[in-house]
């Protein structure tokens, strides 16, 4: 076995085969991202190493030497399997990492209290749940899944629908609005506080399916986050319109109670977005197939409205 404290500079190697490529010293620096005159410090110093001339000078020009030529050769097939095994380790790293991307309302109120049953079958998974209210870069942020709220249309993704959504009214059991009233009738939400999410997601469909002709909410808080929204609900402070997927925790522990039987289907949809070789990656198979069904089970559940 060749004795290791004998190698040459590694980075005289890296700089020598990038020159015997391109038998130019400033191509070279370009691919090592170096000045020229550092490849050529580099290779004399390789040379002064080994003994021997691996290059002619001409000027400006160089040549590389027959000598050179069997050198390099063996060095390039020596660095191309090292970066193979680097890139080896560093896929089966990546396989074994599977990263997630929500928002913070589906994250926190859906994804989060069942996520656990995947991560208990798939011991050998590392799993990262971001959350964010802007879309990401699935790409450049390296995220294998982004679970989003929306039309489905997202360039370069594939996109597969998850879930349709319903609105309805809640609020906090016992809640009487501004007038200590109790809340029989739709009607009766003249006389409450109705809390505001964003423009977005607007009042007036579901009260004109509801048959009432209120303004839309204005003043007090606007938040941007719906499970912002349904705290300020479960607190008491006034009625929230809120999405069945979102609200469903809360109206399970009773810290949200459904008004009334008027629901209007939402135009956007939760979708299940990946990159176009995305399920080439086991978690990602295996996370797509686990939440489908999932979603399957609570759609079948006594309490889903659709």
């Amino acid at each position: 076995m060749a004795d290791l404290r004998k190698l040459p500079n590694l980075a005289a190697l890296r700089a020598f085969d990038a020159a015997a490529r391109y038998e130019c010293f400033s191509r070279a620096a370009e691919e090592v991202h170096v000045t020229p005159g550092a490849i050529s410090h580099q290779v004399r110093a390789l040379e002064e190493d080994l003994g021997l001339q691996l290059f002619l000078r001409h000027g400006k020009r160089i040549s590389i030497t027959e000598t050179g030529q069997r050198f390099a050769a063996t060095i390039r097939k020596s660095l191309s399997e090292i970066a193979l095994a680097a890139e080896h380790l560093r896929s089966q790293n990546r396989q074994q990492r599977l990263v997630i991307s929500t928002t913070p309302s589906f994250a926190s109120r859906w994804l989060a209290p069942r996520l656990w049953r995947f991560i208990d079958a798939h011991p050998e998974l590392e799993v990262v749940l971001q959350s964010a209210a802007h879309l990401n870069d699935l790409r450049l942020d390296g995220i294998d899944v982004g679970l989003r709220f929306g039309r489905g249309n997202y360039s370069g993704l594939v996109s597969e629908k998850l879930s349709d959504d319903y609105y309805y009214p809640v609020a906090a059991p016992g809640y009487r609005g501004k007038r200590s009233k109790k809340l029989a009738r739709p009607a009766d939400l003249a006389h409450c506080s109705l809390l505001r999410v964003d423009s977005r997601e607007s009042w007036q469909p579901w009260l004109a399916a509801a048959g009432l002709e209120l303004p839309e909410p204005t003043g007090g808080l606007l938040v941007e986050d719906s499970s912002l929204t349904l705290r300020q609900a479960a607190d008491g402070k006034g009625v929230a319109l809120a999405r069945h997927v979102i609200a469903s925790q809360e109206i399970s522990t009773g810290e949200l109670v459904r008004l009334f039987d008027v629901v209007v289907p939402s135009e956007d949809a939760h979708y299940f977005v990946h990159l176009p070789e995305g399920l080439e990656k086991p978690g990602v198979a295996a996370f797509k197939e686990w939440i489908f069904e999932e979603m399957r089970l609570f759609h079948a559940s006594a309490a889903w409205p659709g």
